[in-house]
């Protein structure tokens, strides 16, 4: 087996034995949950170290250009990398089950399909055939405002983004948030710390809450706070295509 196969055989057997119906009562009761320990060392440093390789990717974003923030991030081309492929069609079965209900929960009579090929198809049927999994870059001073990845109109309401970076030693500051706004109540904001090679799940947009007359619609976004020191890297995994 190569390299790259223990990779991905790796990865892929960490999503399989990830606990689940914790993750899942963690997502409904927090909006988010932590995946622990997907990648690897040589999973992170591999990927982080891919960022100057331009070949990998279809298209460079400075973020200060366009009002996003500070720093900069890439979005890959297809071919994707193989544990990137693999990454996405592993965790999307089960994060599939949750959007459903999610949909259900919300009145949105849209239905995801239990394979992420599939639900490519209908990306890529509508337009929306250019790939989303990206690679950003901060530096000291940097940071990503709070936002919402929306691509086009056949959206997947969950994503992930890893840590390849340590925190404490490659960087500083630079924290993950989330912020929950509610209707007619003050937004609350979550802090995710991360340790390398741990993922973040959360919404793209909106997750269901449950009030005294049912479900109702909470909207989220997400950001970076700005990095104090040194250099950190993350992937994005989102599971739709873009136009």
């Amino acid at each position: 087996m190569q390299n790259g196969e223990v990779m991905m055989a790796d990865a892929i057997n960490t999503v399989s034995l990830l606990p689940w119906n914790t993750i899942e009562t963690e997502l409904d009761n927090f909006g988010c949950a932590v995946l622990k320990g997907v990648l690897s060392k040589l999973d992170c440093h591999r990927l982080a170290a891919s960022y100057p390789d331009d070949g990998q990717f279809r298209k460079r974003i400075v973020m200060a250009r366009h009002g996003f923030g500070r720093g900069e991030y890439k979005y890959f081309a297809y071919p994707l990398p193989d544990i990137l492929t693999d990454l996405r069609q592993s965790l999307y079965p089960p994060l599939a089950g949750i959007a459903n209900r999610w949909n259900e929960q919300m009145g949105i009579d849209v239905r995801y399909p239990d394979r992420h090929e599939a639900f490519i198809e209908r990306c890529h049927a509508a337009g929306q055939d250019r790939p989303t999994p990206l690679l950003l870059e901060y530096s000291e001073g940097d940071y990503n405002c709070l936002h919402q990845d929306i691509y086009g109109v056949h959206v997947f309401p969950l994503q992930v983004a890893f840590l390849l970076s340590r925190p404490g030693e490659d960087f500083s500051g630079g924290e993950f948030v989330l912020t929950e706004q509610r209707p007619r109540m003050q937004s609350r904001v979550e802090i995710v710390p991360l340790q390398q090679g741990d993922a973040v799940l959360f919404p793209v947009s909106h997750r269901p809450e449950k009030g005294t007359r049912g479900y109702y619609r909470v909207n989220m976004r997400h950001g970076v706070s700005r990095l104090r020191s040194g250099k950190r890297h993350t992937l994005g995994i989102i599971f739709h295509d873009s136009k």
